[in-house]
C-alpha cells in the first residue's frame, strides 16, 4: 500500500511532457497493479474522460479497461493532457 501510494506521489510529480508520456503506459495508469484500469484510474490520465467514453472503451463490460481495450482506447484518442 505505501509502495502504491509513493508511486502515485511521485508520478504527480513529474514534469508535465514526462507525465504525459508516462500516462499513456497500460502499467503506469494501473496504479493498483491489479491488470485493469479503472475509470477512476483512467481520469487520472485523462481528466475529461467521461463515464460513457469509459464504457464504451470497455466492450466487455466488467468495468475496467485490459491491456488490450486501453490500447484500443489510445489507438482512438490524442495522449492524455500534461499534468
Amino acid at each position: 500500500m505505501k509502495k502504491i501510494v509513493l508511486t502515485s506521489l511521485f508520478a504527480l510529480g513529474l514534469s508535465g511532457a514526462a507525465m504525459a508520456q508516462a500516462a499513456t503506459d497500460f502499467a503506469s495508469v494501473d496504479t493498483d497493479v491489479n491488470g485493469g484500469v479503472s475509470l477512476a484510474e483512467a481520469q487520472v490520465a485523462w481528466p475529461d474522460l467521461t463515464e460513457e467514453a469509459f464504457t464504451a472503451a470497455d466492450t466487455d463490460g466488467n468495468g475496467e479497461l485490459s491491456a488490450e481495450e486501453y490500447e484500443a482506447y489510445l489507438a482512438t484518442t490524442a495522449a492524455p493532457a500534461a499534468q
